[in-house]
């Protein structure tokens, strides 16, 4: 597909591209005709993943295989999000985990890496993107944020917390120059999230899980309209709602994070 042609469809980076969220994004960008970057660590499921896309929808794609964590990977991500010459018309920042253990339990370094993949990193690629982004007065930004960012929950309830609070400034900040931010706050979903923290989930109540096909929908709907942040299902917005009035000893009630 030529470059003019990409500027018409789009082409968009996704970070945790080949699960859950990241991998829903890739398929509901490329059934609009977007051309698709796919971010993972992971080369063979790449790989796999954009073989797939690319059978059923025909779009192009390239694939990066990175840690987000090892900043000699994210450099390269952020080289490429900076390429003016093959422009990126949406970035997606989706990758991202929890720990199991309490804070106090984790080593600092756990500690620090988990907040390097999930502040340090959209912040850099963010930052990364806007430049060519703001030079063609176009652009868009989603960001993952969660409902843990309205609870006390640790250091994964602060990191989305920040993705959340800067993902609505830099919206105000950047729609006049023709470029939009869109935080997404989901609760739970069924996803490999929580199977990679080795952690139940049958205690949660049915009512309570999102499919990734509605949270990526509701999500495109809000980036195109250029809304700061949403709240994918009503459960969850009026979730949201009691987070303002309960004590933050009953939000923080349970060892769970919702994604």
């Amino acid at each position: 597909m030529t470059d003019e042609l990409t500027h018409i469809h789009g082409r968009a980076l996704i970070t945790g591209a080949t699960a859950g969220l990241g991998q829903e994004f890739a398929e509901q960008l490329a059934a609009r005709g977007n051309d698709l970057i796919l971010v993972a660590r992971t080369p063979e499921r790449l790989e796999a993943t954009a073989r797939d896309l690319a059978s059923r929808h025909g779009v192009s794609i390239e694939v990066i295989a990175a840690d987000l964590g090892n900043p000699h990977d994210l450099a390269i991500v952020e080289a490429r999000l900076a390429d003016a010459t093959r422009p990126v018309t949406t970035l997606v920042n989706n990758a991202g985990y929890g720990l199991k253990a309490p804070f106090h339990e984790n080593p600092v370094e756990k500690e620090a890496q988990h907040l390097a993949v999930l502040v340090a990193a959209p912040m850099r690629l963010m930052h990364a993107a806007l430049g060519p982004m703001r030079a063609r007065a176009s652009g868009t930004i989603i960001n993952v944020s969660s409902v843990a960012a309205y609870t006390p929950r640790g250091s994964y309830g602060a990191a989305k917390a920040w993705v959340l609070s800067f993902s609505r400034w830099a919206n105000l900040e950047y729609r006049r120059d023709g470029v939009t931010v869109t935080a997404v706050v989901p609760g739970f979903v069924h996803t490999e999230f929580h199977d990679r923290m080795r952690v139940r989930t049958d205690t949660i109540p049915r009512v309570l899980w999102l499919d990734p096909p509605l949270v990526v929908r509701s999500t495109l709907r809000a980036a195109d309209h250029g809304r700061a942040v949403v709240i994918p299902s009503m459960r969850y917005r009026m979730v949201v709602a009691l987070t303002k009035v309960l004590p933050d000893r009953l939000t923080a009630a349970g060892s769970l994070h919702p994604r």
